[in-house]
């Protein structure tokens, strides 16, 4: 799947079935629901999970929590914005 196609699936009642508990925690964040979105981060164990819940807690405004995610995913905290940060892990995600 392209970011184009993933950012036209968040038109959709529910995420796309074959997306990563990564992925889908963004599709979540993207559609406003921050809970469904940690929900789906907490499933997995992996850097790219792990990525996504950085930024998630990043998002809340927990920075010490943020950093702990980030520290496990191998990523550093970004400065940028969260929109931008957003369509990076995508873009990331969806090129593995």
């Amino acid at each position: 799947m392209d970011p184009a196609t993933f950012r036209a699936s968040l038109d959709a009642p529910a995420p796309p079935p074959d997306l990563s508990a990564a992925l889908e925690a963004l599709w979540w964040d993207a559609r406003g629901d921050w809970e469904r979105a940690h929900e789906a981060v907490m499933r997995d164990e992996g850097a790219e999970a792990a990525w996504v819940h950085a930024y998630l807690h990043r998002k809340e405004g927990d920075r010490s929590n943020a950093a702990h995610w980030y520290r496990r995913a191998g990523q550093p905290m970004p400065d940028g914005t969260l929109e931008a940060e957003w369509k990076a892990i995508a873009a990331a995600l969806l090129s593995r």
